[in-house]
């Protein structure tokens, strides 16, 4: 009888707790509506000029594990195509694109959120909502200087949850903000739109007409 009341106990316990917490959550939201047909492309398909630095598929991130098995970078079809003449663009004032990261599954957004404490979840998506990442409409980036090779020096490392990476932050030196500044006008000009609190985070402008994906980076054609 004892045995049986400690089960119950424990049953409801856990219960409450999967109750109490939404992250919990272990497929993407429905979504109502109409949605174009993905064409996810690997970026470096369309512009090999264009650096990767999949930080992701490494430890060298936030959760300080990797949590991708190959070190890719996708986009949807028209969102790859404006940034390859973001680009070209840059490239004529002397500086190249390296992305952090585009596509995202939405199992990753999960582990993310789950890994991050609730005081600096505006720097990762809700999965319970989806991410313009996980439609693949959305790309992590900063730039190198063609003549050296090197990344530039922003106002923060990219990922990091001070409010140095905000895209307003004053307080960098004159050269990091004018950088900035500069990948900010280039990825406007071609339909892009920067999340605030992230310099180096981009929405294509077409993000809502694409669905959540929750597909492997294996899945997706070559």
């Amino acid at each position: 009888m004892l045995k049986s009341t400690r089960r119950s106990v424990a049953v409801l316990i856990l219960v409450a707790i999967l109750s109490a917490f939404p992250s919990a959550q272990q497929a993407p939201p429905k979504e109502a509506g109409t949605f174009r047909q993905p064409d996810l492309i690997e970026i470096i398909g369309r512009d090999l000029t264009i650096r990767l630095d999949i930080r992701y598929a490494t430890k060298n991130n936030f959760t300080g594990r990797p949590v991708y098995k190959q070190a890719r970078a996708f986009l949807q079809r028209p969102a790859a195509e404006a940034l390859e003449r973001v680009n070209n663009a840059l490239r004529k004032q002397g500086y190249g694109l390296m992305v952090f990261d585009g596509y995202r599954p939405w199992r990753v957004t999960k582990v993310f959120w789950d890994s991050t404490p609730e005081a600096l979840r505006q720097f990762v998506a809700d999965p319970s909502k989806g991410s313009r990442h996980n439609r693949g409409c959305a790309v992590d980036l900063t730039m190198f200087a063609l003549e050296s090779g090197r990344q530039v020096r922003m106002p923060s490392e990219y990922d990091e949850m001070t409010e140095r990476s905000h895209i307003n932050y004053q307080c960098a030196t004159p050269e990091a903000r004018r950088l900035r500044d500069m990948l900010r006008a280039a990825m406007e000009a071609e339909g892009f739109q920067v999340y605030e609190p992230e310099w180096w985070h981009y929405d294509y402008k077409d993000w809502r007409q694409y669905p959540i994906l929750d597909i492997s980076f294996k899945e997706i054609k070559r």
